[in-house]
Formats: C-alpha cells, sequence, structure tokens
C-alpha cells in the first residue's frame, strides 16, 4: 500500500505539469484565426497563414478582397458564419502538422465540418 501511495505522489505532479499538447494549441490557434475572419479582420487571418509575412503587398490585399468575398458569400448562402467550433485534432508526427477539424456554424442553423492545416513555425502554430 505505501508504494501505491509513493506512485501516486509522483505521479500527480508529472501529469499536472505537462502542459497543453500540440494538437491543444493548433486547434486553438486555428479557431483564433478563423474568428478573426467572421469578424472581419482579414489581415489578421491572413497573418495567420504560413509565409503570409514574405508575401508581395498587392497579392496580399488580392488575398484579403477574397476573404471579403467569401464572407459576403456566406452571408447570402447560410446569413453568415456565426460561430466557429473546435471539433478535433489529429497530428501527423510524419509531417509536423496537426489537421484541425472545425465546425462552421451558420445564421442559418446549418454547420459546416471543414479541415484547417497546421505547422508550426517558430514555436507558433501558423494556417498551411
Amino acid at each position: 500500500m505505501k508504494h501505491l501511495f509513493w506512485a501516486w505522489l509522483v505521479l500527480i505532479p508529472v501529469c499536472a505539469c505537462s502542459g497543453p499538447t500540440p494538437e491543444e494549441l493548433a486547434s486553438l490557434a486555428a479557431k483564433g484565426y478563423y474568428d478573426h475572419l467572421v469578424r472581419e479582420e482579414y489581415n489578421l487571418f491572413l497573418e495567420g497563414k504560413s509565409g503570409a509575412d514574405s508575401l508581395p503587398a498587392d497579392y496580399s490585399e488580392q488575398l484579403q478582397v477574397t476573404y471579403r468575398q467569401f464572407m459576403a458569400q456566406q452571408e447570402a448562402l447560410h446569413h453568415g458564419i456565426r460561430e466557429v467550433r473546435i471539433s478535433r485534432a489529429l497530428r501527423d508526427t510524419v509531417l509536423n502538422s496537426v489537421n484541425v477539424f472545425l465546425v462552421l456554424c451558420y445564421g442559418d442553423s446549418t454547420n459546416e465540418e471543414i479541415v484547417v492545416p497546421m505547422v508550426e513555425q517558430a514555436g507558433s502554430w501558423r494556417m498551411r
């Protein structure tokens, strides 16, 4: 019985200090980027893209126009995106990436699940 007590005493701090998993971090980042998209903060959504910092300014502007058009289309088709939820995340250790599954909740009460591939770069998670 004493051995069991000591085993628990050692395991509890190890479990408590493990921190968030890569799947959790990538999921929160993906949701955050899509929350920016829903709030029409297109520049912040674009900053979540891998390699966005090296895009030419005119191409960056074109992408933001595309995001604006996408959101207008979602408004016309589904009364807009009202909420973004995390469904699940699957880690690919070979490609060193995480596929985050998000649910887009539309204003017309429909939902759509999308996959957002995420890659870690310099300690932060970016959309691929």
